[in-house]
């Protein structure tokens, strides 16, 4: 099961990332140790099937959700699901298949039914308890950077961290790159202050003006952002945010996204 959940692709690019495993003890060695693979292949199924940690079938996974879960603790404070995320990207500029020109950006609700870190009142659900997922792609729909906020952040808050979250794309010969030349973005953005900014650093920008009839042409280039946004809630335990811990809900974002350009980088061979 582990092995229909963690294919090699996926397995050979996070194995270099994952911390070293501490040496087992020679005296009261205890249990053997979960294998990395078995317990990634836990937190995959818990990302896919959204379910709770404490109700992954261990028969059928490998191992028990709550070692999935400490895994997933480690790894995401070790740094792994950035850098694996960055791995991709690099990958995917070096085959063509990135297109970063022209960039996207929007946010997204989900509802968060623990209380944690970035969690606030949602202005789109009654204020009922929520959080925001914050997304930049490219002209195909790959992502380049997300994160999360708590529910009543405004989307433009949240425009210049976003694209200073888009790492140093390495993958030509040339200088590294890490910003688009237009960004494409709907009405919240529409902020003369954030024109400003992106003007500063070299980059158009392409925002829909409040006030103005519909039809300006800009949903032609920006549907792309919101068709990411629909691959992501695809993995169901994105559709809602169960961790308290935002770091941890960050990861699996993360981890969802790298799958996603894995899943491009299959439909180039």
């Amino acid at each position: 099961m582990s092995d229909d959940l963690v294919p090699d692709d996926l397995w050979e690019r996070i194995a270099p990332l994952l911390p070293p495993q501490p040496e087992r003890r020679r005296r009261h060695p205890g249990r053997l140790r979960v294998p990395d693979r078995v317990a990634l292949a836990g937190i995959v199924y818990v990302l896919r099937k959204g379910v709770a940690w404490r109700d992954v079938p261990a028969g059928l996974v490998g191992c028990s959700g709550v070692t999935a879960w400490r895994r997933l603790r480690d790894w995401t404070e070790a740094g792994v699901w950035p850098r694996l995320h960055t791995e991709l990207l690099v990958e995917l500029r070096k085959t063509g298949l990135l297109e970063m020109d022209d960039c996207a950006i929007d946010g997204s609700h989900v509802r968060a039914l623990k209380r944690g870190d970035h969690v606030g009142p949602s202005p789109v659900d009654r204020a009922r308890p929520g959080s925001k997922h914050h997304l930049i792609v490219d002209r195909r729909g790959i992502p380049l950077a997300v994160s999360v906020t708590g529910g009543n952040r405004h989307d433009v808050t949240q425009l210049i961290p976003l694209l200073d979250a888009i790492p140093r794309i390495r993958g030509l010969r040339g200088r590294p790159r890490s910003k688009p030349k237009r960004l494409f973005a709907d009405r919240g953005y529409d902020y003369d202050k954030y024109r400003r900014l992106l003007r500063k650093r070299g980059i158009k920008p392409l925002i829909a003006r409040r006030g103005v009839a519909h039809g300006s042409g800009l949903g032609k280039t920006r549907w792309v952002v919101e068709r990411t946004f629909a691959w992501l809630h695809q993995f169901k335990r994105l559709r809602i945010r169960y961790e308290h811990r935002a770091d941890l809900h960050q990861g699996l974002l993360e981890l969802a996204c790298s799958i996603i350009c894995l899943r491009r980088l299959r439909t180039s061979f």
